[in-house]
C-alpha cells in the first residue's frame, strides 16, 4: 500500500477498534488510541481485564465478538504468539484493515489475513504513520 493509498483510508476511516486497549497512560496501547480519538475516531477497545470500564468515550468490550457494527481499522496491541488465538474472531468481524503495531509480525496470521482478502499493516505504528501523512 503506498502511503497516497494509507492516507486516503485514514481519511475515509471512521472506527477502530482496539485488540489490547489498555488503561495505563503510559503504554502505547493506551496512548495511540487516546492520540487516534483525539484525531476524531471512534475507538472501541478491547480487552477483557478491563471489560466494562470506559476508554475513550466507550466501554471496554471482552471480545472482538462483542463489537457491533462494521469496523474500519483492527489496531492489535497483542504479543505475535497470542496472535493465532483471536484469527477466527478477526475473520468474522470482517475489518476492513488489519494493523499490526511496531514489533508484531507473525507469517502465519498475516498469510491467513491475506488469504481472506483483508488488508494488512504490519509492524508499524499507527499513531506514528498518522502523525507522518498528515503531518502533525
Amino acid at each position: 500500500m503506498t502511503d497516497a493509498e494509507l492516507k486516503a483510508y485514514l481519511e475515509r476511516a471512521r472506527t477502530i477498534a482496539v485488540l489490547g486497549a489498555h488503561k495505563d497512560p503510559s503504554r502505547p496501547a493506551h496512548y495511540v488510541p487516546r492520540y487516534l480519538f483525539g484525531q476524531g475516531y471512534r475507538i472501541l477497545p478491547v480487552n477483557p481485564r478491563f471489560k466494562g470500564e470506559v476508554l475513550f468515550g466507550a466501554k471496554v468490550l471482552g471480545s472482538l465478538a462483542e463489537v457491533g457494527g462494521p469496523v474500519d481499522i483492527l489496531d492489535v496491541f497483542r504479543p505475535p504468539e497470542a496472535l493465532m488465538g483471536h484469527l477466527e474472531e478477526v475473520l468474522a468481524l470482517r475489518p476492513g484493515m488489519v494493523w499490526l503495531q511496531s514489533g508484531i509480525r507473525h507469517p502465519a496470521f498475516e498469510a491467513a489475513l491475506r488469504g481472506a482478502g483483508l488488508l494488512l499493516v504490519a509492524d508499524r505504528c499507527l499513531m506514528v504513520e498518522h502523525r507522518r501523512l498528515f503531518s502533525l
